[in-house]
This record gives C-alpha cells, sequence and structure tokens, in this order.
C-alpha cells in the first residue's frame, strides 16, 4: 500500500515537473509551491518512521556523545551502554559497530533528544535548502518555480520528514558550497563548505576534484584541514577511527544497480568494489576533462557514485535531485520516483521478515531507468556530431 500510494503520488509530482518546466508560472505559482512544501513536511512530520530504524541509532549516538564518550570506539551491544537505547525501539541493526557517521554529524545527533526532535532538526535543514536552492537559482538565472523539482520530491519527503534520515545536513553544506563557488568565486569558503558537507556524509569527498578545478588545486590543503579539525576531538580512537565505516562496506549490500552486476559477473565483494572504484575514477576523470559546470559535474559524479555503489538506499537519492532543479533529467527523475521500490525489503524486515534485496524490484526499479538515461547519452552524442 505504502509503495503503491507513493508511486501515485510520483506520478502526480512529475506533472508538477512538467508544468514547472514546460509553463511560464509567475509569482502565484512560486507561492503555491513554497506553501505546499511547507504542508507536505508538517504531514509526515508526526507519523513514526517505520520505514528506518537510523534514527533510533542517532538517539543512541547523540546520548553517547552528551555523556563524553568516544562513539567510534563503543557499540550499542555493550552492556554498560544500555542506559543509552531507547527501550521501546532497541537496536538490533550493526549493535556490534561503531559508529559510521562523520563528526558534523555526530555533534549534530547530541543536539536533539528525542525521534521527533530528529525529525524536526533534519527537516529543518532541508527546508533551509529549499530557501538556499532558491537563491542559487537565482544566481544562475531560473525560474525560481524549479525549486519544486526538489520541494515537492516525494523521495526527499520521506527522507527527512518522515524518516529524519541526516542525509539533509549533508545537502545543506554542499548547496553552500556551491553558492559560494558561484557567487564572486569565494573558493576557500566553498571548500571549507565543502569540508563540513564531507563531514555530515562522506559523498561530498568525490566531488572534490570538481570543486578544486574551479577554484585552486592548493585549496586540497584546506579541505584535509577542515577534516582533521573535524574529526580531532576522536582521535582517541586510534585505529578504530573508521571501523564502523569499514564494517559497513564490507557486510552490508542493499539496493544496488551495477555493483550486484559484478558481483553476478562472479567477483567477490572485494574485486567488486575495486571495479567499482576503478569505474568511479574514470568517471570523475571524465567530468574533469568534459569541463562541465558545477551542477553538471555534481549530479554525473552523484549519479556514478550510486550505481556504482554496493548500498543505495532510497533515501540516498536525495543527494541528486537538488541538482535537477538546474539539469532535469528525465532519466535521473525517473529514479527519484522508482526508488521508492527500494523500501521494500525495508518493509518486509519491519514486518519481521528478512532484509534481503529482491532479483525482480531491482529490474523494475533500474532498468527503466537505465534504458532513459541510455537514450538521453545517445541523443546527447548525435546533437554533438550534428553541431561539429
Amino acid at each position: 500500500e505504502f509503495i503503491g500510494l507513493m508511486l501515485l503520488a510520483s506520478a502526480l509530482y512529475l506533472v508538477g515537473v512538467y508544468v514547472v518546466q514546460r509553463y511560464n508560472c509567475g509569482p502565484a505559482a512560486l507561492f503555491i509551491i513554497l506553501g505546499a512544501t511547507v504542508v507536505f513536511r508538517l504531514f509526515f512530520l508526526p507519523l513514526s518512521p517505520t520505514l528506518s530504524e537510523d534514527v533510533y541509532r542517532y538517539q543512541w549516538e547523540g546520548r553517547v556523545v552528551r555523556a563524553h564518550l568516544n562513539p567510534y570506539t563503543v557499540y550499542p551491544a555493550m552492556p554498560s551502554l544500555r542506559w543509552a537505547e531507547d527501550p521501546d525501539h532497541p537496536i538490533e541493526t550493526g549493535k556490534h559497530t561503531p559508529t559510521l557517521y562523520p563528526p558534523v554529524s555526530e555533534f549534530a545527533f547530541s543536539w536533539a533528544k528525542s525521534v521527533a526532535g530528529y525529525k524536526r532538526l533534519f527537516t529543518a535543514f532541508d527546508l533551509a535548502t529549499v530557501v538556499l536552492l532558491l537563491f542559487i537559482l537565482s544566481a544562475a538565472g531560473r525560474p525560481l518555480q524549479h525549486v519544486l523539482i526538489y520541494a515537492w520530491n516525494p523521495a526527499v519527503l520521506i527522507a527527512f520528514s518522515l524518516s529524519g534520515h541526516n542525509d539533509s545536513l549533508a545537502i545543506l553544506t554542499l548547496l553552500g558550497a556551491v553558492i559560494l563557488l558561484i557567487i564572486g568565486g569565494r573558493g576557500v569558503l566553498s571548500i571549507g563548505f565543502l569540508g563540513l558537507s564531507a563531514l555530515s556524509k562522506l559523498f561530498p569527498v568525490f566531488l572534490l576534484p570538481a570543486f578544486l578545478r574551479r577554484s585552486r588545486w592548493s585549496y586540497a590543503g584546506i579541505f584535509g584541514g577542515v577534516l582533521l579539525l573535524g574529526y580531532l576531538p576522536f582521535l582517541g580512537a586510534g585505529g578504530h577511527l573508521f571501523h564502523g565505516l569499514s564494517d559497513f562496506t564490507a557486510k552490508w549490500e542493499g539496493n544496488d544497480s551495477l555493483f550486484s552486476l559484478l558481483l553476478s559477473a562472479g567477483n567477490s565483494v572485494r574485486q567488486a568494489q575495486f571495479v567499482a572504484g576503478i569505474l568511479l575514477i574514470l568517471l570523475i576523470s571524465y567530468v574533469l576533462r568534459a569541463r562541465m559546470d558545477i551542477f553538471r559535474a555534481c549530479l554525473v559524479t552523484l549519479a556514478g557514485l550510486l550505481f556504482l555503489s554496493s548500498n543505495a538506499f532510497p533515501w540516498y537519492f536525495t543527494w541528486v535531485v537538488p541538482f535537477l532543479c538546474f539539469l532535469p533529467s528525465p532519466g535521473l527523475l525517473l529514479l527519484t520516483v522508482t526508488c521508492v521500490l527500494g523500501y521494500s525489503p525495508v518493509i518486509a524486515y519491519a514486518a519481521g521478515g528478512s532484509f534481503s534485496n529482491s532479483a525482480l524490484v531491482q529490474v523494475l526499479e533500474y532498468l527503466p531507468v537505465f534504458a532513459l538515461l541510455g537514450y538521453e547519452v545517445a541523443r546527447h552524442f548525435r546533437r554533438r556530431q550534428a553541431s561539429q
């Protein structure tokens, strides 16, 4: 029922995207878009986050940080830390694994105490992203009504106002880096915000070459310095600092696409990760050589990262949505709709079943997307050849 209703909502969302792209909507339309943006989030906020247990992990880690413990050295299964759990929602997933979240997220977890508090916090960052997108659209000379592509996106609504995921913090700081880069060329501040974004969720690390190419390559030291300052309070973890992250990448596989194909070809997990890493490096190199603008560079890199990752949970696709406001790729817009199918294993798990990927669901989720993206790429190269 949930997936059916969300696909219906997504169809209506795509109609809205078509209208703002096709027609010159006036100020009244922008007022309606922004009003509905708030109403949609207010609808989801009071609901229980039944699609993900992540917010309960945030709550546990927030209590640990407030108790001045190092979250990179402790984990929920430790008997001495039972007091940090929500008794109504004991942590089962990753209970023997220290945190995999970067330091800025850890600090953010300590700001709220209840599940409702985390949902309000990360929805506030989500709404701030809407405001920042309006400024970026204005600076880029794009219609402000295109903010609908992010503000009404069902994947975004589910991820933040329903489930309370922390990705909204990384997206907000990433867009801060973008606007600082395109307005006045404030390269130092832009790289600093990119570092803050990477300290919230690690995916912006892969965007660093695109930002350095548009500022100065020497600013890589600033990025490294920001990361070092962020991790400084937790360096007592020593070799355990990235244990949680390595455990996650080694043991978890969920809702993946190309990575799943690499495994199906007979590769081990390590071999598949190596091949995926090489392909991602080649993609980033292509982005640098192609001299794309920052919006296209971010969109292509993040899409490639999601396709090649061993974990592509539905809320991860919110990373690309802000850039679709500037480059509304039909294939990637479709992906932000079909990704709701990725909740199928989560719903089964919440109902007491096992958490396992379904090949049929993955085909339904990704095959139409890859077909449409293939058509877009072929059309792009035909047009380029015709213009030469």
